[in-house]
């Protein structure tokens, strides 16, 4: 039986498509058990409501298309949606916006933590599938301060990773916050690595924010671009 994540490529590879959607990509993140938002692909006001109340307020509501990449300069964002009103208003802006392409509307827990990062996957000609790490958010264009590894990783390969950007004072416990758990972001790591050794038809992942809640790490945006 085929696996979900092979689904998921092949059918966007036969409608021609060189990238996922957000929901699609965390799907097989999902799928290799990395953490991803509690969210709920919503078509209609009624799926608004019954996402809303599985998930609770406040929320985040997305324009979801493989055809979006840019989701903020598109203005298909909006956050801490905090009740019932502003999620239907919210949701029918974002389906206007969506100017006639295919998809819905993302619905999504809004996960709160100050700490951004930035963990992926590219598939390098020479290398192969190569395992990327930094600080994610603003930062990442601004400092274009990335570690990279070739996959397969193990745990003290991943562990090394974050000792080499400055994103490793952010996972300390600073500024009255606790200190990231650095073995779960090392797991993290070390699936991305085997998804680019498993699915050879993935050509990048791009986890933009993995955002620390608490102490742990969670992917709050994710695209995956496939190779044709």
């Amino acid at each position: 039986m085929m696996q979900e994540p092979q689904k998921i490529i092949e059918s966007a590879l036969k409608e021609g498509r060189a990238t996922l959607s957000e929901y699609e990509s965390k799907l097989i993140l999902s799928h290799y058990r990395i953490p991803v938002t509690r969210e709920s692909l919503c078509n209609d006001l009624n799926d608004l409501k019954k996402a809303a109340q599985e998930i609770g307020y406040p929320l985040v509501l997305k324009g979801n298309s493989p055809e979006i990449t840019h989701k903020t300069e598109s203005g298909l964002i909006r956050l801490n949606i905090r009740n019932a009103v502003e999620a239907e208003l919210a949701f029918k802006e974002i389906m206007a916006q969506m100017s006639g392409r295919p998809g819905a509307v993302l619905v999504q827990e809004m996960v709160k933590g100050k700490r951004e990062l930035l963990a992926g996957l590219t598939r390098d000609p020479q290398f192969g599938p190569c395992v990327l790490f930094g600080l994610g958010g603003i930062f990442t264009e601004v400092l274009e301060e990335v570690s990279f590894r070739i996959a397969p990783l193990d745990k003290k390969a991943a562990l090394e990773m974050m000792l080499e950007t400055k994103a490793n004072k952010m996972l300390e416990g600073i500024r009255g916050m606790e200190a990231a758990d650095k073995n779960l972001l090392a797991d993290i790591l070390i699936q991305l690595g085997q998804i680019g050794l498993e699915q050879e038809k993935i050509k990048e992942i791009d986890i933009n924010p993995l955002i620390i809640s608490g102490t742990k790490p969670i992917a709050v945006d994710a695209l995956v671009v496939l190779a044709p």
